[in-house]
């Protein structure tokens, strides 16, 4: 009689077996098969038993199916093997590549088909698809017949459109508008650009991340209560777009109350801590500026020689006045020290550029604060997709190991592009930059631009560690040519800059430079230049040495307030070691920006002033300032300022001035257009001048010089702003208010845009 162990009821009979027959299997050897079932000759057997048997063998993953056969003292199994995979092939992918979707599957070529893994492949390629926002991706697994038992794995796959968001929505929000919180968000509407933007796709780990954004972006505004109660994802009907609501409870604003510096050890001296807290009552709460008055008391315990202090912020509420009170305790820490730091991943990155991101080395004092502040500064250096910092116990309980895991990414570039102006005609451009040259952590940047009228070329090398100290070192080599500059003359230009960057403080920072710069003025006689620039021309080539400094101080750097912001810089050259003039150059800059009406609007106001003074030579045409577009709108490079006039000869050149000033006044707002276009508005006036020449300058000709004395040129205009897939574009439409006769216009302008 014939037993077969399926899903049956199974009489209960026991069963001996003196030998074991295996039947149908090719490439399995008959002891495999056997390890399988754990059936041992000779022993009673039950029914159970059986079955156990045909499930452990079926469970092995290597047979299509396995029948289980008593024939008296023999027993029978009979396999059908499944078919080794000859070849694994993709079909309907466009969007990944064949290589990518092979490190995703786990089945292989030359391995044992199994239609469960098949399966499990199948989701896997579906949930990538997924993770570019294209849910409705299909994908099934077929099967193509071979000779031998082989068969070539097919996965059919339909990508599908992508899912995007059509609509990001807030309920429950009050202080802020729906149009300030989503840009706030990763995740985007979708928009006009929808097809090149894929913020604008739905991806499940993105809106996780977009909830802590949020909750971080009021957290940082004093809404200490803030909580999001819920996120609602709603699929369309069509299955081609989202509708997604975050649920959100704000809760009151809170502002700091009293702020103290207590200590619990006596060795410590709570009065010196006290004076270096910068926060004030009534300021908005922050956690950050809570961690920087944290990370400041730590580093002054250091100073100090205090190892094993720590600070712990206690936060009293006031609900009545709306205050939180912060008490900082000093209080002893453990005792424990950093035994290493291991670093992993870094294949081109030496690991010095690494180490030095550390303030802590092996052997100092286990600080958990200054490792995170390392690890911020390692993945704020841009050379790594992932950069994961830890700290785990060391040989004993009072040593730890610091491992820092990093996977890197490219850090090159290098770019070709043309241009074309009605000024300098057709242009090419070719630029490479390495932000990490040679894994050193060293910046490298070449650029040549070449024009009809004119050329440049670059050469630009910067040490940020500069002895592995926190000075950075830099190299600047310039040459530029014109070529019939405004039809009048030709130009070229040199200049060679070593400088030296250090911090002085928490928001200073000096650089210090040298400048050997050479200027040449030519063939004036193939134009209608004047005779000042023919003077100049005849002094011949000139070489100018100069040693200079820059201080800017800058209230970003320790980012206290994250709507508003403060940058000052002022610097200047001093020429006459050597060379062939003697002179001061000062540069003084002013920038300020702050958000208005819920941070809907934002304010920017500058000031740049520039005075040249020259104690033997002269200043030339290409020493004095001639502004552009960039400082004053409304007005072509050199547009304004000093001139040198006489129609009867078609003379008119700008000189430049020995002085110049301008401030700027800018508001920048939502236009009411959906936020994910990118686009927005703003106004602005502008109000400056250049202006001054010396009496010697002057006298070098008999035309008529114009607007050698300050004359202020107003200007307002509106301006577009666009987020724009190639970069932050900016369009300026200027109207002059107040000009000279002579001045040059320029009504309309596209540039980049930046922020200070």
């Amino acid at each position: 009689m014939a037993f077969t162990a399926l899903p049956a009821p199974v009489m209960a009979q026991t069963f001996s077996f003196s030998n074991v027959s295996i039947e149908g299997n090719q490439r399995i050897e008959p002891g495999t098969i056997l390890s399988y079932a754990g059936i041992a000759r000779g022993a009673p057997v039950s029914a159970a038993q059986l079955n156990d048997a045909y499930q452990r063998i079926l469970a092995s993953g290597l047979f299509e199916s396995v029948e289980i056969v008593p024939q008296g003292n023999t027993l029978v199994i009979k396999v059908v093997e499944f078919p080794t995979i000859n070849r694994i092939v993709f079909e309907g992918n466009r969007r990944i590549k064949d290589e990518d979707l092979e490190q995703i599957v786990r089945s292989q070529s030359r391995r044992v088909y199994s239609p469960r893994v098949a399966e499990q492949d199948a989701q896997l390629i579906a949930d990538a698809y997924t993770q570019q926002g294209r849910i409705a991706a299909r994908v099934a697994p077929k099967l193509i017949k071979r000779s031998d038992n082989r068969v070539d794995l097919v996965y059919e796959i339909f990508e599908g459109d992508v899912t995007e968001i059509e609509r990001i929505g807030f309920v429950g929000n009050s202080a802020f508008s729906d149009r300030r919180l989503r840009r706030v968000l990763s995740t985007k509407q979708a928009g006009l650009l929808r097809s090149i933007i894929r913020s604008d796709t739905f991806i499940e780990d993105r809106v996780a991340f977009d909830r802590q954004l949020l909750q971080d972006f009021y957290a940082s505004r004093g809404y200490v209560d803030f909580r999001i109660t819920g996120v609602n994802s709603e699929l369309a009907e069509e299955r081609n777009g989202y509708f997604v609501t975050f649920n959100v409870e704000e809760g009151q604003q809170f502002a700091f109350g009293e702020v103290t510096v207590e200590s619990d050890l006596p060795e410590v001296d709570a009065e010196a801590f006290r004076q270096v807290i910068k926060l004030k009552p009534g300021k908005t709460y922050s956690p950050a500026l809570v961690e920087n008055e944290i990370a400041r008391l730590e580093r002054l315990a250091i100073q100090e020689g205090l190892n094993f202090v720590r600070v712990e912020p206690r936060v009293t509420r006031n609900d009545r006045d709306l205050t939180l009170d912060v008490e900082f305790m000093l209080t002893r820490g453990p005792r424990v020290f950093v035994e290493r730091i291991d670093i992993e991943g870094n294949t081109t990155t030496l690991d010095r550029v690494v180490r030095r991101q550390f303030d802590t080395a092996e052997g100092d004092p286990f600080n958990p604060r200054a490792i995170r502040e390392a690890a911020e500064r390692i993945r704020a250096l841009g050379y790594f997709v992932n950069a994961d910092v830890e700290a785990r116990e060391g040989t004993s309980p009072q040593q730890v190991i610091v491992d820092v895991n990093v996977e890197e990414q490219p850090t090159g570039s290098l770019g070709f592009g043309g241009s074309y102006s009605t000024s300098s005609g057709f242009g090419a451009a070719i630029s490479f930059r390495e932000s990490n040259f040679l894994g050193r952590g060293q910046i490298l940047s070449l650029g040549i631009n070449t024009a009809a009228s004119a050329s440049s070329y670059s050469f630009n090398f910067v040490e940020p560690a500069f002895l592995g100290r926190d000075v950075a070192f830099g190299i600047g080599l310039n040459y530029n040519e014109t070529d019939n500059r405004y039809a009048d003359y030709d130009t070229a230009e040199g200049a060679f800059r070593p400088s030296f960057a250090f911090p002085i403080s928490e928001n200073g920072r000096l650089r210090l430079n040298y400048t050997a710069r050479y200027t040449e003025i030519m063939n004036t006689s193939d134009g209608d230049a004047g005779q000042i620039i023919r003077a100049e021309e005849a002094e011949g080539s000139r070489f100018d040495s100069s040693f200079g400094y820059t201080f800017s101080y800058d209230t970003r750097r320790t980012g206290l307030n994250p709507n508003a912001g403060v940058l000052l810089e002022f610097g200047q050259d001093i020429g006459g070691l050597g060379g062939d003039t003697s002179f001061i150059k000062t540069n003084l800059r002013a920038v300020a920006q702050t958000k208005i009406w819920n941070e809907e609007v934002t304010l920017r106001a500058s000031f740049e002033a520039g005075a040249l003074h020259y104690s033997s030579g002269e200043s030339r045409v290409t020493d004095r300032y001639r502004l552009s577009d960039s400082t004053l709108r409304g007005f072509e490079y050199g547009g304004i300022g000093p001139r040198e006039y006489n129609p009867a000869t078609d003379v008119d050149d700008s000189l430049g001035g020995n002085f110049f000033a301008v401030a700027r006044f800018e508001a920048e707002f939502p236009l009411g257009l959906p936020e994910e276009y990118g686009i927005s508005g703003g106004v602005f006036y502008d109000i400056g001048s250049v202006w001054g020449l010396s009496d010697m300058t002057k006298s070098a000709t008999t035309n008529q010089i114009l607007y050698d004395e300050f004359s202020a040129r107003h200007v307002v205009g509106f301006s577009i702003f666009w987020d724009s897939a190639f970069g932050p574009l900016r369009l300026n439409f200027s109207q002059p208010m107040k000009r000279e006769k002579h001045d040059r216009e320029q009504n309309f302008s596209l540039s980049v845009s930046t922020e200070f």
